[in-house]
């Protein structure tokens, strides 16, 4: 992580969870980190967990990834404000209770594509500008899942049916990412994070008590894999990278 000392790191969704450990993990690794969230006191909060003098390395934003010109203003402000982007975590996603045979399913559809597609699109759009202004080698990494290369659904809960479609999508967005990136003739790397099963907010409170019965991962254990893909030399690019807990069946 020596090349991205002092450098920029915009993470998404970083008021809990799987964000909120990788934006603590990239300020101990001596970045400077824009945490995004709807929630921006929870990011602001999340300074007591770092040392006192990497604290003010930490700086939260207001950002709903799912409008596109809140992302448009928020990035403007953060390339302007910090000279340049060199990292971009597209973390933000959501899980909403729907089937797709439901009549009235409309909404929660829309959000889950609004976010977990659009919103990534958007991001990593406008963190392409200040990458390409720069120069710099830059790092884009999508945090995916194991839902984005198979299909689970389970016939005893249906309820989360429009998730893995999104992030299929996530999986073949990376691919189109790659490609343009090389055309670019920029040295920008993405890379897709697939994690298994992880115990975070995004399931609901009864979903979190099932899971304690599972093999389940933490959202440091995801943060770790995200800093090793970053630390990778210029040279190597890790395309897709799996994490399980062991003992996953799927």
């Amino acid at each position: 992580m020596e090349q991205w000392k002092n450098r920029v790191a915009v993470v998404t969704g970083a008021s809990a969870g799987i964000g909120a450990a990788i934006v603590k993990d990239l300020v101990k690794a001596g970045m400077i980190t824009v945490g995004l969230a709807r929630r921006v006191e929870r990011i602001e909060a999340l300074k007591t967990d770092l040392p006192a003098h990497l604290q003010g390395n930490l700086h939260a934003m207001k950002c709903d990834v799912s409008k596109e010109d809140e992302v448009v203003k928020v990035f403007a402000s953060i390339a302007s404000k910090f000279d340049g982007i060199d990292v971009l975590i597209n973390n933000a996603g959501i899980i909403r209770q729907t089937e797709l045979i439901n009549a009235d399913n409309s909404i929660p559809i829309r959000e889950i594509i609004d976010t977990n597609v659009m919103g990534l699109v958007f991001c990593t759009r406008e963190a392409f500008k200040s990458m390409e202004k720069h120069g710099r080698n830059s790092h884009v990494v999508h945090i995916n899942s194991i839902a984005g290369h198979m299909p689970i659904c389970m016939l005893e809960h249906p309820s989360n049916n429009m998730y893995p479609p999104s992030k299929y999508a996530v999986t073949a967005i990376t691919e189109i990412h790659r490609q343009e990136f090389i055309r670019s003739k920029h040295h920008i790397k993405v890379t897709s994070v697939s994690p298994g099963l992880v115990r975070t907010e995004i399931f609901l409170p009864q979903q979190l008590e099932f899971i304690s019965k599972m093999s389940y991962l933490e959202p440091e254990d995801v943060s770790q894999s995200v800093l090793h893909v970053l630390g990778t030399p210029p040279h190597v690019q890790i395309h897709e990278l799996t994490i399980k807990p062991f003992g996953e069946m799927v």
